[in-house]
C-alpha cells in the first residue's frame, strides 16, 4: 500500500542527482608511448646518470638522490604536458610544428644513437665529479645535476610536453603518467642496482646495445608521430 508519506519520499529520491560518473578508460597505448619515450631519453651517458651511480656505488643517501631526480623529472613532465601541452593543442599550427619538429628531432636523436653505437662510451662512477657527503650536500648536487642541464628542458618541457599535448585530456594523463614511471624505475633501478649495474656498463658492449636499443625507440616513436 502506497501512503502520502512514501510517495514523496520516492518523489524526493528521484530528484536526488547522482553522483556516479563512469571513469574513462584507462589507455595503455599513450601510457606505453610516454613510458618509451621518457626511457629512450634518460638512458644516455652525462652527469645525472652518473652521480646516481656514484651514489649507489658508495650507498650514500641511494634514496634521497632517486627520489630528488625522479620527482624533477616528473615535475618537468608534469609542466610540459598540462602546461606547453595546452598551448599546442589550441593552434593547429603548433600542432603541426609539434608533431613534426618532434619528429626531426626524435629521428636525429635516433640517428645520433645509432652512430653512438659504433663508437660506444662507458659511464664509470669515477669519473664524475660531483662528491656526496652530507645529506644536505646529496640534495643540492641532486637538484643541479637534474635542473642546472639545459637538455633536461628540452627533453622533458618541450619535447615530452610537445608530444603529450597531442593527446586528448584523458589519454594525456595517462601519457604523463608513463614518462613519470619511466624516470622513477631508471633512477630507482640505477640507484638500487648501481653495485650489479656498474661492472656491467663499464663495458663497451654494453652501451653500444643501450644505444641501438634507444636509436630503435625513439625512431619508432618518431615514425608513430607522422603515420600514427
Amino acid at each position: 500500500m502506497v501512503t502520502p508519506h512514501s510517495s514523496l519520499l520516492t518523489c524526493h529520491s528521484s530528484r536526488i542527482p547522482s553522483f556516479e560518473h563512469p571513469m574513462p578508460p584507462f589507455s595503455f597505448t599513450p601510457f606505453l608511448q610516454g613510458f618509451g619515450l621518457s626511457a629512450a631519453l634518460i638512458m644516455a651517458i652525462g652527469a645525472q646518470n652518473a652521480f646516481v651511480l656514484q651514489q649507489g656505488l658508495r650507498r650514500q643517501h641511494v634514496f634521497a638522490t632517486a627520489a630528488i631526480c625522479a620527482l624533477c623529472d616528473a615535475a618537468l613532465i608534469v609542466l610540459g604536458v598540462a602546461g606547453l601541452g595546452a598551448v599546442i593543442t589550441q593552434s593547429a599550427q603548433l600542432t603541426a610544428l609539434a608533431t613534426w619538429g618532434g619528429a626531426a628531432f626524435l629521428f636525429a636523436y635516433g640517428a645520433r644513437a645509432f652512430w653512438s653505437a659504433l663508437r660506444p662510451g662507458m659511464l664509470d662512477a669515477e669519473q664524475s665529479t660531483l662528491r656526496g657527503g652530507a645529506l644536505a650536500t646529496t640534495v643540492l648536487a641532486a637538484l643541479g645535476v637534474s635542473l642546472l642541464n639545459p637538455h633536461v628542458y628540452l627533453d622533458t618541457v618541450v619535447l615530452v610536453g610537445s608530444v603529450g599535448g597531442r593527446y586528448p585530456a584523458g589519454d594525456r594523463v595517462a601519457f604523463a603518467a608513463g614518462a613519470m614511471s619511466a624516470s622513477c624505475v631508471w633512477f630507482f633501478g640505477l640507484a638500487y642496482g648501481a653495485a650489479w649495474l656498474a661492472p656491467i656498463f663499464r663495458r663497451p658492449r654494453a652501451w653500444r646495445l643501450l644505444d641501438l636499443a634507444v636509436g630503435a625507440i625513439m625512431w619508432a616513436i618518431a615514425a608513430s608521430l607522422i603515420w600514427g
